[in-house]
């Protein structure tokens, strides 16, 4: 009887363990750059809104350290994503970005 009910035990433990491991992490680490970017983000912005709105001058480093990570957490979104260099170019929050800025 104890065998049936240690075998039970484990089987129950290592189910769990197997659901951590298979459960995706639910919020994303963000830099404090990413971050900065999800707070001044507001409706939809171009590069050089957003970059007078956060204080920089250097473009480059804007997208390397913003806007790329930002997009690539799916924290923000072009708003026209066919054409990414496209001077029309804007961003705006995700629901995700909504949710971290939210909370």
């Amino acid at each position: 009887m104890l065998v049936l009910q240690s075998s039970s035990f484990i089987e129950f433990i290592l189910e769990n363990i197997l659901m951590v491991i298979d459960t995706p992490q639910v919020t994303p680490q963000v830099t404090p750059q990413v971050m900065a970017l999800v707070n001044v983000l507001e409706n939809e912005m171009s590069l050089v809104e957003i970059l007078q709105a956060l204080e920089l001058k250097d473009r480059k480093s804007l997208r390397e350290r913003y806007v790329l990570p930002a997009l690539n957490q799916k924290l923000i979104e072009m708003t026209i994503p066919d054409k990414p260099r496209s001077s029309s170019q804007k961003y705006r929050l995700t629901a995700a970005g909504i949710h971290l800025k939210d909370h």
